[in-house]
Order: structure tokens, then C-alpha cells, then sequence
């Protein structure tokens, strides 16, 4: 399996381009030169692929478990044998390392995909008995055809994580990835005909587009839509589609937390505060972007810190020893100097890095900016406010764990936080009073395809991981007879 120059759209079992035949570009982040072509998209493919996947409910709701499990099987074992095409693809789709890709990114995908496959065989309903009554049990069914939308900072596996639930509900899916990484979607959908997916089942179109993706959320078709893309579209659907009678999911932006108290564990601490601050260059939605320092040792910590940061290697996609690759694009990129303008203008004090690096030879001149570490800004700043989605940190100190609870919950968008303490009490007494839907104490994304949870504040609504999901695709019945 290889890339091509020219993706196309998948429909009803078919690559094809879009109904006008034009073509977008699409860059490699790390050279911004144009590696690929994309279908330029249009509400007219969409009704199509509406129709698609709609024909092919019946036949795929009706599918053998054992069959629908084999099926999913075998795309998942098609990606783990294809990892390091699909890794090279997300690197250079995303500007990621592709060591991360290959390690970390691909082996999520295929193992989640794995997990939803052989939930098939042993998911159970329930059922409960009245004596001399009745007995009730409990069934659920595919909604039908449901959208999915994937998100450029990890193109494959924010696309599994809900493509592959709602295949497993039995549901059909149309899917709409982001032009920007559009590679490992289009070689997802070349593993489809690989491993025998029915047409129909999954259509995949390129170009996350207000109009394209106004299409399938106006589309009565469409039972229910599972958004995670670009966090101000996100909020523009919201506002322009709230129907409370529509099944609806969104994954949006974050503002997350790191506190850190003087009796922590110093170096593991560090060194994962450090991967939990700038890996995937802090395009991640985990990303550890405010941190909170009990003041006896903040001074230690800044240093500590700001040495480590400025020794990361920033990059050479294809370096075994790169530590961040290229910013998504020149837009993004220019909104990371913006925060550091703005940061500037509030007096705070850039400790490192926020600058713009220009690579010469064969990396090109890609989208790489220096990580930042800033201080000295007020809690209601824009900086501590906005989910910037980039390398740059903010660092403050506290002195009470109150005043670190209120400087935490100080904004809406707190979906994942980090406690550091040896004091288990103390660890869970704080963690009880954190705004965030994840919490890890002594850790950083201690994640597995078991673990659920829906978004806090204004984070989203969509929720993510084991049997929630399989769950938001589906609609219970409660069937009772008497005995």
C-alpha cells in the first residue's frame, strides 16, 4: 500500500474524486511544500455519499456479529501491517515526528479498533425479572447512518475513535477529515477494500468545510453527528444547530492543568511534565498548557524546566532524535506569535523560546517555532484562557491548595489535569475539586481503550473511550413482558 499524489474520495466502495473532478493542496508542514492533492469536496458528493451509506444499512445492521467482528479485524490488521506507510503518511501530513507516529499514534489506532471488534462477541444486555410479574430486558440498536469528523492534530485515530464505534453498533458512517492531513484517512479507506468492507458501509470524504459539514448536520438522513475538528467551526455548528432532538457529540478545545506541590516525586515530575507540555508540539487535546507550582520550589522548577525545553530538538520529522516537528500551518503558526505578541504587551516574561525557526537544506522552510515557557500572567488573561493548541506553556506559583484549586478551575475549557504530590489524601482531596473530566495523579495520560468519560464545561459533549461511545451510536429499548 502506498500514498498518492492525488487523493480521492471514498464512496460506496469506490475511490473517485469529487463530483466537479478539481483538486486542493495540500503541504508537508516541515517543507510547506504541496505533497498531495485532495478532491475539492462539494454538498453534492455529500448527498451522494448520504445516499450510500444509506442503502447500506439494512444489509450491514443485519450482518452476523461474527462476521462484522471478522471484518473489523482484518482492517485492523491491515493497518498494523501497513504501520510505517501510515506513519510516514501522518508525519508528513501533520509535521509530527514519524518515530511518534509509528510508536505511539498508528499502534492506538489499530488497537482501538481492536478493542471495539472483540466487544462484538461479548457485549451483553441486560435484563430484570419481577417475580409472579414480568420480566424487562434491555436491546440496542443502530441509530442508521451517522457522520463522524476527524481532527488534523491526529488524523487516524481521532477518526477510529468514532468511525469504529458506531461501525461496530452496527451503524453506517460518513466520515469528513480535515484537508490539512487528509493522507492516512485516504490510505484508511484503501484498507477498507483490502479487508472486504461492504460499499456503503464507510464513506470517507476529504475537506472539513462550514458547507460540507452544514450538509450532514442539516441532512435528516444523518441520526446523529460525532464532531472532532476544528474547535471554532465546532462552536459555529453548535450555535447554528442546536437541536436538542438531534443526537449530537463535539470534542472542542482545551485548557488543561498540571499542579505540581513540593512534596512531588522532582524528577518524574519533570521529565513528564515536560513530554505532557510539548509532545506532538502541544497540538494534542491532552496538552498540558497551565502549570501550577507550590512556591517553595518553583524557582527549581523554572529552571529545571526552562533548561530541559530549550534543549529539545526541534526539527527533522524523519530524526530518530527530533523532539517536535513542524506547526500544522503558516495560520496556526501565526497565532502561536500572536499569543507571544500578546504576552508581551501584558508584561509577562517569555522565560524561552516563541519564536519562528527557519530551516535550511533538505527540511525546507516548514512551520517550526521554538517551544515557549511565559510567566508573570494574570489568571483571566487570553493566555490562560484560550486553548492556543501549540507549544507554549504558562507557569504561576501558589501557596495553599485552595488558591491552586481556584487558579486551576479558573477557566471552562478544563478537560484533563495533572496532580503532582506524594500525599495520596491530599492527591485525592484536590482531585475531588478539580474541574476536569480526567484527573491523573503522579501522571500523564494514563489512558486505555477501557476508560470513558464525557468532556467538562465547554470542552464538548461527545463521550470518548470504551462503552460510552458504542453507546452514544446506538438507542435502547426496554422490552417488558408478563409472566
Amino acid at each position: 500500500m502506498t500514498p498518492d499524489k492525488y487523493i480521492k474520495n471514498y464512496v460506496a466502495g469506490k475511490l473517485a474524486p469529487s463530483n466537479n473532478g478539481a483538486y486542493l493542496e495540500t503541504k508537508n508542514p516541515s517543507t510547506k511544500a504541496v505533497y498531495a492533492q485532495y478532491p475539492d469536496t462539494q454538498v453534492q458528493d455529500i448527498t451522494y455519499a448520504i445516499e450510500s451509506g444509506n442503502r447500506a444499512c439494512q444489509t450491514w445492521r443485519n450482518l452476523e456479529v461474527e462476521k462484522r467482528y471478522r471484518l473489523l479485524m482484518r482492517l485492523a490488521d491491515i493497518i498494523e501491517q501497513e504501520n510505517k506507510v501510515f506513519a510516514k503518511a501522518e508525519s508528513t501530513d501533520t509535521g509530527k515526528p514519524y518515530a511518534m507516529a509509528l510508536s505511539q499514534d498508528i499502534p492506538q489506532a489499530y488497537s482501538c479498533l481492536r478493542f471495539y471488534a472483540t466487544s462484538l462477541p461479548h457485549y451483553a444486555e441486560q435484563s430484570f425479572y419481577q417475580p409472579t410479574a414480568a420480566v424487562h430486558y434491555t436491546i440496542r440498536q443502530p441509530l442508521g447512518l451517522v457522520a463522524c469528523f476527524s481532527h488534523w492534530s491526529f488524523p487516524l485515530l481521532s477518526l477510529v475513535q468514532t468511525v469504529v464505534p458506531a461501525l461496530t453498533a452496527g451503524n453506517c458512517v460518513i466520515a469528513l477529515t480535515d484537508g490539512r492531513a487528509p493522507m492516512t484517512a485516504y490510505l484508511l479507506a484503501k484498507s477498507c477494500i483490502a479487508a472486504g468492507i461492504p460499499p456503503g458501509v464507510i464513506n470517507i470524504l476529504h475537506g472539513n468545510t462550514p458547507d460540507l459539514a452544514s450538509a450532514l448536520f442539516e441532512s435528516p438522513v444523518v441520526k446523529a453527528t460525532a464532531y472532532a475538528g476544528d474547535a471554532d467551526l465546532g462552536r459555529q455548528l453548535i450555535q447554528k444547530f442546536s437541536d436538542p432532538f438531534r443526537r449530537s457529540g463535539f470534542l472542542l478545545g482545551a485548557k488543561n492543568v498540571s499542579i505540581v506541590f513540593s512534596d512531588c516525586n522532582f524528577h518524574k515530575m519533570i521529565v513528564e511534565t515536560l513530554r505532557s507540555c510539548f509532545s506532538n508540539n502541544g497540538q494534542h487535546p491532552y496538552s498540558t498548557s497551565r502549570i501550577l507550582v507550590e512556591r517553595p520550589i518553583y524557582d527549581k522548577f523554572k529552571e529545571e524546566l526552562v533548561k530541559r525545553t530549550q534543549f529539545l530538538k526541534v526539527g527533522d520529522t524523519m530524526s530518530t532524535v527530533t523532539d517536535l516537528g513542524a506547526i500544522i500551518s503558516q495560520e496556526r503558526l501565526e497565532r502561536l506569535l500572536g499569543y507571544i505578541a500578546l504576552a508581551e504587551t501584558e508584561e509577562a516574561v517569555v522565560l524561552c523560546g516563541g519564536k519562528s525557526i527557519e530551516k535550511n537544506g533538505e527540511e525546507g522552510q516548514g512551520y517550526f517555532f521554538r517551544p515557549a515557557i511565559i510567566e508573570g500572567l494574570a489568571a483571566s488573561s487570553r493566555l490562560n484562557q484560550e486553548d492556543m493548541y501549540g507549544p507554549i506553556v504558562t507557569i504561576q506559583s501558589f501557596d495553599t491548595d485552595d488558591e491552586a484549586i481556584q487558579l486551576a478551575n479558573a477557566t471552562q475549557l478544563g478537560r484533563a489535569a495533572s496532580l503532582w504530590t506524594q500525599n495520596a489524601a491530599r492527591a485525592n482531596r484536590v482531585a475531588q475539586r478539580i474541574d476536569a473530566s480526567l484527573i491523573w495523579i503522579n501522571g500523564w495520560m494514563l489512558n486505555e481503550d477501557r476508560v470513558s468519560f464525557v468532556p467538562f464545561g465547554k470542552t464538548g459533549t461527545l463521550p470518548l473511550g470504551g462503552m460510552a461511545t458504542l453507546q452514544f451510536f446506538t438507542q435502547e429499548k426496554i422490552i417488558g413482558q408478563p409472566l
